[in-house]
């Protein structure tokens, strides 16, 4: 089970506190300024977290900054700390641009007036093991590299590991910064003031704690039912056993010692009971059994 942060543990890696940092408008401005070396005018906050949901049996997606600016792009933001063992970020930023362009086509925007959009991976990672600080993806001919597709669709992979090789001493600083080193540079200082500044706001620490608390529940669920399901196998796994063997009483067997062993560790007779479909009664009463 992830161990899940204090308040008092979160960092701008931490997706909580990056979202709540990001919602200063100058600082997430100059961000995307730098990172893709363009003039942003004024930002307009799509919303915080959105969550689109284009299928009702779909997938949906959240995301952690989404917002358009005066010229009508949008960016989506989003800072990553775990690479799968798959290495399936480029799948997934694919995914997330699917799911903005279809949201903005659920608008009534037709397709030949989508917004430029940009996803952007900031990764605590190298995703493509190559020292670059930013690699940049766009769409272009094979055959011909200097033929463009011109769809104005872009998607970023920031690398923290990069910074040493960042032409742009914000970008450099921002890099460090996010790897875990010392704020350096003006951009980053206020950066890091404004990460304090949240981290004081009694009602962001409240919002955190009731998100831990339903986050832990959900986990809680999740291992029940997983061990509920576990042992209902390892039960019925048993038994038919037994069975095949046609060793009836060997099976009865094998189920008191189950029962047996997880009273042992420590269970409670009503969960046994409940993850094993056996009578509360009869596992109360080889308790006592095994107390005498």
């Amino acid at each position: 089970m992830e161990k899940i942060k204090t308040f008092d543990e979160l960092t701008i890696r931490d997706n909580f506190l990056f979202q709540h940092v990001m919602r200063n408008e100058r600082l997430c401005t100059h961000l995307i300024e730098k990172i893709l070396n363009i003039k942003v005018r004024s930002l307009h906050y799509l919303d915080f977290e959105k969550t689109i949901d284009l299928r009702l049996d779909g997938k949906s997606i959240r995301l952690d900054v989404y917002v358009e600016d005066e010229e009508g792009r949008v960016y989506d933001i989003e800072m990553q700390c775990s690479n799968s063992p798959r290495n399936d970020l480029a799948k997934r930023s694919r995914f997330y641009q699917s799911m903005i362009d279809g949201e903005l086509l659920d608008n009534g925007k037709p397709y030949e007036e989508l917004n430029p959009s940009y996803v952007i991976f900031i990764c605590t990672f190298d995703s493509f093991h190559k020292g670059l600080p930013i690699y940049t993806f766009t769409h272009c001919c094979k055959e011909d590299y200097k033929v463009q597709l011109k769809d104005e669709e872009t998607r970023m992979f920031l690398n923290s590991k990069g910074s040493e090789n960042a032409t742009d001493p914000d970008i450099a600083a921002f890099l460090r910064y996010v790897d875990g080193k010392a704020a350096k540079g003006n951009f980053v200082e206020r950066l890091d003031q404004e990460v304090h500044f949240v981290k004081s706001i009694d009602k962001v620490r409240r919002e955190y704690m009731i998100l831990s608390d339903e986050i832990r529940r959900r986990q809680r669920e999740a291992a029940e039912e997983g061990m509920k399901k576990g042992l209902e196998q390892g039960l019925e796994q048993g038994l038919e056993q037994g069975r095949l063997e046609g060793k009836r009483e060997g099976s009865e067997n094998e189920r008191r010692q189950l029962l047996m062993n997880l009273l042992d560790s420590g269970m409670q007779a009503e969960q046994i009971a409940a993850g094993t479909k056996v009578p509360v009664e009869y596992v109360r009463k080889l308790a006592e059994e095994m107390k005498n």
